[in-house]
């Protein structure tokens, strides 16, 4: 006999409960919560308990808040109420962030003016645990209802009765168990959103994983698993981030809201964020060391720790109101700096626009400006030395392997000699004269170099960023080697290149260079390789693409081209246009409304334009997740192609598309990948994790196709007939078998989609489309719901739908049944074994239950259906058992509904007296009818809360007129609302 599984209360709830209280929380338990919540305890259900709830511990908060702000004098329950306007969604959440950080107000008639609202004393980040000030408390089976909707969330924990953060708990042996504990979150903001304003960070774990994000941002790339160096030990994950000086940084300093693409976002930093920012904080105000170099790969977002630490920087108290310097080197980057400031609402910013600007504010004897200065490095060209000379100037360089190079550098050293220097790359320091210049600069306090390091290897390994693979075109369009080594490789000044404009500049002197890839007979046939490889690999797959052009005028050619085969919307230019630019240039100039809207439609799925046309422009601060392709024309090295290719990594989900971004990808036009440790002059390591050769997955797709395969193509016959769907339906019976199947072919699947075109195929597309069919059966078969073409990938699906696709939809077809009275009997004499009856007698009950969803009995039926199944599969019952209950099941719903029809009654009224009947309800006849008056009063209690109320009430009391059993009612109440709400849906 088998031992029972443990609850998720047994492996993790409880644990985290107790491990939450050897660290410092106040365990409450439910019955205490719901007491303190000011649950109704004379509510009949659940849900008349919990109704007039509040989210909050309010005799708790109410006391916090008169000890914090001696001069609050409202009564109680006044801020719960302030609390409970603010909006169901992210701006209410944004707006209760800044009542956490004590920035709301209250009115103060002693003073006549408003005050600032202390809730949580944050001096405990450095008190020790016996002189904390706040009150720290976790509670489980937190329970709320809406009126209309009901979620318990396994445990929270609260500060000073407020409701801060929420973790969710699954059972390891779950299938995909933090994917469900992270869904669960999902629905919890779609129905209950009212608990999610208050709740900030959210938490999923199965005892292994331990998984962390916001509230109201659940993306799965914004959401990061917690490391330790103890892994997979659930104590030292809950102690290290439930540990109250780690909430208290989160909710402090880490959380940030702010506008991308006009749209609110919520964001949360990512441990390699956090411990980055904490160094330079500590650096910069180190009294010995003025220098740092942090190096966090492109796309793990530099920008958001580099403004963090700015703030926190000009907020410390040692810094003494310090002048904190935010420079880039690029027009484009300083107007985002300076966006993205603004959007998470630091004040004291200053935009030194002019060399005279920053000289001004910089000046010791003249403004000698104390705040956020965003500036460019080239504003520092002729600057007074000693300009200013006090050591709490803090001087943040973005890109800094490309900025601080020559005489700027020195102007800017000199003109500020005391400052600290900290500089952020985004890409490794090259092995080249200039990076090793950029460690002399940055990197010379720290013995490997860097103050901190997020490498791209760790980054893929995080889910940060993708790994990235690139594949040579035909060598008929890639450059002679000798023309790229004589005009590119060899020549010593792009050697560590990292600036774009200099690439340029170097490339207007590479006259056979650029001829060539401008040549009129080589631009038609790589923009017809392009469109084919986009319309054949990446459009299908629901992806967009970069093509990056060697200059301007090369962009205008390829869109000529394009649009000879593609309609002209699929693309779009976006460079910066001149005033004295050719004719054939300036015809495709646009203004900034234009390009606004352009790059506003690319990021979205399904929009025009899907291919956008650059050189300079967006190759670097444009990130844009749904960019799957780059399609290089240009001729790069080092930083630069580091920094170019970086555009595709960015990770990319969307559950309504079923889209889930496996990589990002470079088809390489000028052949700079096939001399790749010339190309990349970084570490050979480096050079492995940046870009892998496609050829790789090709060598993958075999192994698993000649050692994976074979076993699950011998399941089935050359025929495929009704005996092999029998087999396969028997053998997949085991849930663990169908698991690994799955994992198998999906894996496989993904492999194919992104391969495929490709003569490699040919030999594999035979089995691989009998695996395929073989994956659609138990899938079918097994699934919850029947898919047909959302079971595959794209061009999965065509394969199939070409091959098989007709032959299995309409054997699907055929094995549907109605349900009516004769069911029975079709099913009897149907062709197939009885395993294959049972599943598709389940499927066809579930059919009719969707097409019929206004029958309660026949959704109650499919719910018996689906517990049939589920015990078949658990084998717990034989096949012949399950079968012998489905038809026994059906012979009852016939019965039903002959003596629902002698009793002349309507199907709502008949199945309320069968359900009171079977509940024990005295006088079920008389109960029935005042039950179902009570849902035709209310025709809207599916979409009205004061409908659904009403009704409730009403059937309720039709009950309790009857008897006055109040758990017997209770029960049958909830499981009437239960089946009935998945009743006549709207």
């Amino acid at each position: 006999m088998s031992k029972a599984a443990p609850s998720e209360h047994k492996t993790v709830q409880g644990r985290i409960l107790a491990y939450a209280q050897e660290i410092g929380w106040r365990y409450v338990s439910r019955a205490e919560a719901e007491q303190r919540r000011g649950f109704d305890s004379d509510g009949a259900t659940p849900e008349d308990r919990a109704r007039p709830a509040s989210l909050y511990f309010g005799d708790l908060l109410h006391v916090q808040v008169r000890a914090f702000n001696p001069k609050y004098k409202e009564a109680e329950g006044a801020l719960i109420r302030e609390f409970q306007r603010l909006n169901a969604d992210i701006t209410g959440n944004r707006d209760f962030l800044v009542y956490l950080r004590n920035q709301g107000k209250f009115f103060c008639a002693e003073e006549n003016r408003e005050l600032d609202l202390t809730l949580i004393d944050y001096g405990d980040l450095t008190r020790p645990r016996e002189q904390w000030r706040n009150v720290y408390e976790v509670t489980e089976e937190f329970y709320v209802h809406n009126g209309r909707h009901g979620t318990r969330e396994d445990v929270v924990f609260l500060i000073n009765g407020i409701p801060v953060l929420v973790i969710e708990c699954k059972n390891a042996t779950k299938d995909e168990a933090i994917a469900l504990g992270v869904d669960q979150i999902r629905r919890y903001h779609v129905e209950t959103p009212e608990v999610m304003v208050p709740e900030m960070i959210f938490t999923a774990t199965e005892a292994i994983g331990f998984s962390y994000g916001v509230t109201w941002n659940t993306v799965r790339r914004n959401i990061f698993n917690w490391k330790h160096e103890q892994v997979g030990q659930l104590e030292v994950k809950v102690k290290s981030f439930c540990a109250v000086p780690h909430v208290l940084r989160f909710l402090k300093d880490f959380i940030l809201f702010a506008e991308k693409e006009e749209e609110l976002q919520k964001y949360i930093l990512a441990q390699h964020q956090t411990t980055a920012v904490g160094r330079v904080v500590e650096r910069a105000l180190d009294p010995k060391r003025s220098r740092g170099l942090v190096w966090h790969t492109q796309g793990s977002g530099k920008t958001f720790t580099m403004i963090k630490a700015a703030e926190l920087l000009f907020k410390a108290n040692e810094a003494q109101k310090p002048t904190i310097l935010l420079m880039i080197d690029r027009n484009e980057l300083e107007d985002q700096l300076l966006k993205n400031l603004a959007s998470v609402g630091l004040a004291n910013v200053a935009h030194a626009d002019r060399i005279a600007t920053l000289n001004k504010l910089l000046d010791e004897k003249g403004q000698d400006y104390r705040g956020i200065v965003v500036t460019m490095i080239h504003k520092f060209r002729d600057m007074p030395a000693n300009l200013n000379t006090r050591k709490n100037i803090f001087v943040l360089i973005d890109e800094a392997h490309r900025t601080t190079g020559g005489e700027l550098g020195n102007y800017l050293m000199a003109g500020l000699p005391n400052a600290s220097y900290i500089g952020f790359t985004g890409t490794p320091v090259d092995k080249t004269a200039y990076g090793r210049g950029t460690f002399k600069t940055f990197g010379c306090e720290d013995d490997k170099g860097y103050l901190h390091k997020y490498s791209i290897s760790e980054s893929i390994e995080d889910g940060t960023t993708l790994q990235l693979y690139y594949n040579l075109a035909p060598n008929v369009m890639l450059v002679p080697h000798e023309i790229m080594e004589k005009e590119f490789l060899a020549l010593a000044e792009t050697e560590g290149i990292a600036d774009i404009e200099e690439l340029n500049r170097i490339l207007e002197r590479a006259v056979n260079l650029k001829n060539f890839l401008k040549g009129k007979d080589r631009v038609p046939k790589v923009a017809r390789f392009v469109a084919d490889h986009f319309r054949q690999n990446v459009e299908p797959l629901g992806y967009k693409a970069f093509l990056v052009a060697v200059d301007r005028e090369a962009c205008a050619f390829y869109k000529e081209a394009l649009d000879k085969i593609l309609p002209p919307e699929y693309s779009e230019i976006v460079f910066t246009g001149n005033s004295n630019d050719p004719a054939h240039l300036k015809k495709w100039h646009i203004d900034d409304k234009k390009e606004k809207q352009v790059r506003k439609n690319f990021i979205k799925v399904g929009e025009w334009p899907k291919i956008l046309i650059v050189t300079e422009k967006l190759l670097t601060g444009f990130d844009v997740p749904i960019l799957y392709a780059m399609y290089l024309d240009k001729p790069m090295r080092d930083h630069t192609l580091l920094q170019a290719i970086a555009r595709v990594n960015r990770p990319y989900e969307n559950e309504a598309a079923d889209m889930v971004k496996p990589h990002g990808f470079v088809l390489d036009f000028v052949g700079i990948f096939d001399k790749l440790e010339k190309a990349l002059a970084f570490d050979g390591d480096e050079i492995n994790a940046i870009v892998k050769d496609l050829g790789l997955l090709k060598q993958l797709f075999r192994a698993k196709m000649e050692t994976k395969t074979p076993a699950y193509l011998k399941l089935v016959t050359p025929k495929f007939d009704d005996k092999d769907v029998d087999n396969l339906i028997e053998h997949f019976r085991d849930k663990e078998r169908r698991k690994e199947f799955f994992k198998e072919y999906k894996e496989i699947e993904m492999l194919y989609e992104i391969i495929s075109p490709d003569a490699f195929l040919r030999p594999y597309i035979g089995d691989y489309t009998t695996l395929s069919s073989i994956f659609a059966v138990v899938r079918n078969a097994y699934a919850r719901k029947v898919y047909v073409d959302r079971a595959f990938q794209k061009k999965t699906n065509e394969l199939v739908q070409k091959h098989v696709g007709a032959v299995m939809a309409e054997d699907q077809q055929a094995r549907y049944v109605r349900i009516d009275k004769s069911t029975i009997e079709t099913i009897k004499q149907q062709k197939g074994g009885d395993g294959t009856k049972v599943i598709n007698l389940v499927k066809s009950i579930e059919r009719s239950a969707e097409e019929n969803s206004g029958d309660p009995f026949l959704v109650a039926l499919a719910e018996r259906a689906r517990a049939v199944q589920e015990s078949f599969e658990d084998r717990q019952t034989t096949t012949a058992e399950a079968l012998a209950e489905l038809l026994k099941a059906l012979e009852r719903n016939e019965q039903r509904k002959q003596e629902q029809t002698a009793k002349g009654l309507d199907g709502l009224t008949y199945f309320v007296l069968c359900k009171l009947t079977d509940d024990g309800i005295p006088n079920p006849d008389v109960a029935s009818r005042k039950v179902a008056a009570a849902f035709g009063k209310h025709p809207n209690w599916q979409r009205s809360e004061a409908e659904l109320r009403e009704v409730r009430k009403e059937v309720t009391f039709a009950l309790f007129a009857e008897t006055d059993n109040m758990e017997k009612v209770a029960a049958t109440v909830e499981a009437l609302f239960t089946l009935l709400g998945k009743s006549f849906r709207s």
